[in-house]
């Protein structure tokens, strides 16, 4: 963290560009929500009959949708027993300290940064907070009241099954988040955003997250392209990301929990701020 200390100095007092976050399921791990590809992750338990690729998907959604909203009711449960940990209040604090120039983009669905204060985050997988019409007749709007977090093994109510209808058109409504056999796109998850953020992106912070999927790693590298400083904060040392940023000159690499590491980081922020 000493290391890091002047070059946050340098990026604060000399700097224009965005201090940018990139959070994972790591931050989300410390309040008790496994992480997809952790040994107790979720996409690692899968279903009783499927592989996650399988089952994660629209086309299945299409085939199975009762069985995929038993599976993200489920999920819903973890998500709603789970509350915002250290690490996520740290990012609000930095917010507050940094205004205009603090960016975060999460992979997380479960809305834990929300919860814990933060107000520019862009949820470039979705969240679980919303649903949308499967047929696209109309865009996300609120997961409906009158549907209940359910456990794993039971099954859908009729209630259930009449509220995840479409008021509209009556299609099935469809978790707002995005599927295996999906694109990145601007309209739902930030897609363009995303890269313009990168692109005025002086320090980005990557947080718990390993780089498994495709639009984090472009991130991370189009910030790498521009020369920037990167800083991984991570209690793993050997994730993807570490693997591309071998030999990066402006990398720095601090092997600790979130909830540990940003509270530092926003204690350092504030004294170089307040300096």
């Amino acid at each position: 963290m000493e290391a890091l200390q002047s070059i946050l100095n340098e990026v604060i007092k000399n700097k224009s560009g965005y201090v940018t976050f990139l959070t994972g399921a790591g931050i989300s791990a410390e309040s008790g929500i496994p992480t997809y590809r952790s040994i107790d992750g979720i996409w690692i338990k899968g279903t009783k009959y499927h592989r996650p690729e399988e089952f994660g998907t629209l086309k299945y959604f299409r085939q199975e949708p009762e069985e995929v909203w038993q599976y993200n009711l489920f999920w819903k449960k973890l998500i709603e027993e789970a509350k915002p940990n250290e690490g996520h209040f740290a990012l609000t604090e930095i917010e507050q300290l940094l205004g205009d120039r603090f960016r975060l983009i999460t992979q997380n669905i479960d809305g834990l940064h929300q919860r814990a204060g933060v107000q520019k985050v862009y949820e470039i997988h979705g969240n679980k907070q919303n649903v949308r019409c499967s047929k696209e007749c109309s865009g996300p709007i609120a997961f409906p009241e009158n549907v209940k977090q359910k456990e794993y093994t039971e099954d859908l109510t009729q209630e259930d099954i009449d509220g995840l209808k479409c008021t509209k058109c009556g299609s099935w409504l469809r978790p707002h988040t995005l599927w295996f056999d999906e694109c990145y796109n601007e309209k739902y998850y930030y897609f363009d955003t995303a890269y313009n953020i990168a692109d005025h992106t002086d320090i980005l912070f990557v947080v718990g997250t390993s780089g498994s999927t495709a639009l984090p790693v472009n991130i991370v590298e189009t910030v790498k392209i521009r020369a920037k400083h990167i800083v991984i904060i991570n209690p793993e040392n050997d994730t993807y990301f570490h693997y591309i940023l071998k030999g990066f000159k402006t990398l720095n690499s601090i092997q600790e929990n979130s909830s540990s590491a940003l509270p530092k980081l926003s204690a350092m922020l504030k004294e170089i701020i307040h300096s």
